[in-house]
């Protein structure tokens, strides 16, 4: 799939820093320590978002949601994910045969 096509965010508006930020200010929290405490999730895994080498999964987009009452599309928003629709894979969420 082209990394600009509908389906995928585009990658020079992606920005999860912007999303982590906006958490940050918003639930008045010092730093991702904190935000990473009130989302129940070890620290790494901020960093490694803030890094782009982990994308911001369905639950903890969810968790967000939870924990800042802010509508999942406005946090998707807040990182640059505009897309409309969404297309999961036949692969995904399928068992191992084995």
């Amino acid at each position: 799939m082209e990394p600009n096509s509908p389906a995928q965010p585009n990658p020079v508006d992606y920005n999860p820093d912007n999303l982590l930020n906006a958490l940050i200010e918003r639930l008045e929290l010092k730093n991702d320590a904190a935000l990473a405490r009130l989302l129940e999730i070890a620290p790494p895994l901020l960093s490694k978002i803030r890094h782009r080498r982990l994308p911001v999964g369905a639950a903890l987009l969810i968790r967000m949601h939870e924990v800042s009452g802010l509508p999942v599309r406005e946090l998707r928003n807040l990182m640059g994910d505009r897309r409309q629709k969404y297309r999961i894979s036949l692969v995904q969420g399928k068992p191992k045969e084995g």
